[in-house]
């Protein structure tokens, strides 16, 4: 399903249902970085975490400027951005 060439942004939902922005060239793992508590120092004090959407793109450089706008939005426009709230 993944390959080489695939860079993601990836959205998690943390135990405390805070969301987690972040970019990946290997999604499946990185959910599974972040919920062994080394993906990031963040996630390590919210587990578990899930992934709850994700993009694909062509190039690093699109996917972490999708993940910057996403940081720079409101909860209420990030929850509307990834299609309500999270599970």
């Amino acid at each position: 399903m993944e390959t080489k060439n695939n860079h993601f942004f990836y959205v998690l939902e943390c135990a405390d249902h805070s969301l987690y922005a972040g970019y990946t060239n290997n999604l499946d793992k990185r959910v599974a970085a972040h919920n062994s508590g080394k993906g990031a120092k963040y996630t390590k004090a919210h587990l578990p975490v899930k992934c709850v959407y994700f993009e694909t793109y062509e190039t690093k450089q699109e996917a972490m400027r999708a993940e910057y706008a996403f940081k720079q939005l409101k909860r209420s426009e990030k929850l509307k951005y990834i299609g309500g709230a999270p599970r």
